[in-house]
């Protein structure tokens, strides 16, 4: 079944049964600015997520920093419950925040994220407890559903101080689906989506991605 709604024409609308939840706390310490802000053609990078998950998922959040200066966005802005455990925390908040079983986590510093990537993960959350992306070998947890289910193994985790949230992926009691990088590129020929910025060498990289995709009709 698909978790969706329709206009009577059968175009699609929205993602009713998952939450879309934004990480927009990273410290953007190589970046050597608040990555958040930094344009990407006419929007930043902040506008861009939220632009994409707003027309996917009924409901939207983005998680910030308990330090982090206020964000002026159109969605609910919500703080981290546990400080200072990076995306792994993001993750968690996301989760009890959410009144859907399931979330779609992504990052703000993707500048170029797929919807018909997303909507590919989000049809395929009935099969694991965590649906995700990877791209050259690499998870990008970041990019990827979750299920309640990853609530009590969190939880585990934090007690015991492992902030990783890679390790999710190799706990008994979670099911996970691998989206792999022919699956990917099937949908996404070049990968684009799985683009993430993290240096002043991969923003200019990104706007000159954009600037060719604008200047063929891609992208405005």
């Amino acid at each position: 079944t698909y978790p969706l709604f329709f206009f009577p024409t059968g175009q699609v609308l929205m993602i009713i049964d998952v939450t879309g939840v934004l990480l927009a706390g990273g410290k953007s310490r190589r970046m050597g600015e608040d990555k958040r802000f930094v344009l990407v053609g006419q929007r930043t990078l902040l506008e861009r997520s939220c632009h994409i998950l707003n027309e996917l998922f009924d409901q939207v959040c983005v998680v910030i920093a308990q330090d982090s200066p206020s964000l002026q966005v159109e969605v609910p802005v919500i703080r981290d419950r546990i400080p200072d455990c990076g995306s792994l925390g993001g993750l968690y908040t996301g989760l009890r925040w959410a009144k859907t079983q399931h979330i779609f986590l992504a990052a703000c510093d993707m500048p170029f994220l797929n919807p018909d990537v997303i909507r590919h993960m989000v049809r395929l959350k009935d099969e694991a407890d965590i649906v995700i992306s990877r791209w050259e070998t690499r998870p990008q947890p970041t990019h990827a559903v979750y299920g309640r289910n990853c609530l009590p193994v969190i939880e585990e985790m934090i007690k015991v101080r492992n902030k990783k949230i890679h390790s999710m992926m190799d706990h008994s009691a979670l099911r996970v689906r691998l989206i792999d990088e022919r699956e990917i590129r099937r949908i996404d020929h070049d990968g684009r989506s799985m683009f993430n910025i993290n240096t002043p060498s991969d923003l200019e990289q990104a706007r000159s991605v954009h600037e060719h995709d604008a200047g063929t009709g891609l992208e405005s």
